[in-house]
């Protein structure tokens, strides 16, 4: 199933206002004795767009990977070891979205996909007490020329990366 929209609003582990163009999908793990199979994306899912690379890379507890938007490639991230705290930001000046902000936990205890768009900020934390492993299948092959960023503690996104014990 797939939440977007005011349906993200329903999804176990995320919190804010929705962002015009994010989409979340329910992953399927499927254990048995062996281990298990960690389903995250086919070219004939409805949140598919196109295929340009997948890469994995991973972050440390508390280390924040923060901010980026990329141009041309749309991100679609999960988190197949461990957890984090996913964080996009709209700051799109034409969107319906605009200033919202949305707070996503994902990994091994809420296994989804977040599919984010073109031009949305994003960045994730490393949360719990294990190295987190964080897969993304874009939309595009890298590009350095594509990809802006700005400091994990710039003014110009309203979100302080601290822990909240809310």
């Amino acid at each position: 199933m797939i939440f977007k929209g005011k349906d993200l609003e329903q999804v176990d582990g995320v919190k804010g206002k929705f962002i015009e163009g994010v989409e979340i999908k329910k992953l399927r793990k499927i254990p048995d004795e062996r281990g298990t199979i960690y389903h995250m994306l086919t070219k004939d899912d409805e949140i598919f767009e196109d295929f340009g690379e997948i890469y994995f890379s991973n972050i440390y507890p508390n280390v924040v990977k923060a901010w980026h938007w990329h141009r041309d490639m749309v991100l679609n991230y999960s988190v197949v070891y461990g957890m984090i705290k996913m964080v996009v930001y709209d700051d799109r000046e034409n969107s319906k979205t605009y200033g919202n902000l949305m707070e996503i936990f994902l990994g091994e205890e809420n296994y989804i996909l977040v599919k984010v768009p073109k031009k949305v900020w994003n960045g994730f934390k490393g949360i719990g007490k294990t190295k987190a492993i964080v897969a993304n299948c874009s939309s595009i092959i890298h590009n350095p020329e594509e990809i802006f960023r700005k400091e994990f503690d710039t003014i110009d996104i309203p979100y302080d990366w601290e822990l909240k014990n809310e």
